[in-house]
């Protein structure tokens, strides 16, 4: 339990000195800033740009439009820099050696995988709940009264598909050499995860469903035990590919 303690330690110690916690807290405070600015401010904006003269019924915003704007930025730019950030999580280490020395040294390989899923989790876990608690209070100031439904359970869901991309990364990052393939592999889960939601009947246990059905939780166009099979299916691939990760870095060739 030790070498599991040391490794996350000096994995969350190597995220700041290198500036990758940095960047994603910055990205992520600036969303949670400017989410429901952008929803305030967006009807004015239409209607200064439309022609003199011409009259056309903007909808007064609400807050469902901030928290849309929320789980778009998420779900795109958001995710985006996630895994952009924490492309190189193993061929770095790899390349410079540093993570050979540990392991000759006595680390066990499963700390650290294991420590490297979890440090990357603890920044992804912060992240967001960072931009979901400014986007709230914001929200609140600027739309009071405004009520959304199943608030927690949306952000969770969202948080959950990041921590399986993270763990698709982290596992493509074992099987393949350099930062380049390990994106392509976890890009290639998502477009996968795509098109097997154009089946209907998968749609109900896919993953993908966490990052894109946010907006029917909050506004309450749908039943949260909708969701229940996906969060379940994704709990369980996330468990399973680090499971996965472990074995098969036990036998990789360093």
């Amino acid at each position: 339990m030790n070498d599991y303690l040391v490794f996350l330690k000096k994995e969350l110690i190597e995220y700041a000195r290198t500036y990758k916690l940095l960047i994603l807290l910055i990205v992520f405070i600036i969303f949670g800033i400017t989410n429901p600015l952008i929803a305030k401010l967006t009807p004015e904006l239409l209607a200064s740009f439309m022609p003199e003269g011409m009259l056309v019924a903007i909808p007064e915003p609400t807050a469902l439009d901030s928290w849309a704007q929320f789980f778009k930025n998420t779900q795109q730019m958001g995710i985006i820099v996630l895994v952009l950030v924490f492309s190189g999580v193993l061929s770095n280490e790899l390349s410079r050696g540093t993570l050979i020395n540990l392991l000759t040294k006595g680390l066990s390989r499963e700390a650290v995988i294991i420590g490297k899923f979890l440090a990357m989790l603890l920044v992804w876990s912060l992240s967001v709940l960072l931009s979901s608690l400014l986007t709230l209070v914001y929200t609140i100031y600027l739309f009071p009264g405004d009520q959304v439904q199943n608030l927690v359970l949306a952000v969770f869901c969202m948080w959950l598909f990041g921590a399986f991309l993270l763990a698709v990364l982290l596992g493509s990052a074992t099987l393949v050499s350099g930062n380049y393939g390990s994106l392509l592999l976890t890009g290639l889960t998502v477009v996968v995860l795509l098109i097997l939601n154009i089946i209907p009947g998968a749609r109900r246990f896919n993953p993908i469903s966490l990052a894109t059905r946010n907006m029917e939780l909050v506004s309450n166009t749908t039943e949260a035990s909708a969701l229940f099979a996906a969060i379940g299916v994704t709990g369980l691939a996330i468990l399973g590919l680090i499971t996965l990760t472990v074995y098969v870095f036990r036998r990789k060739r360093l």
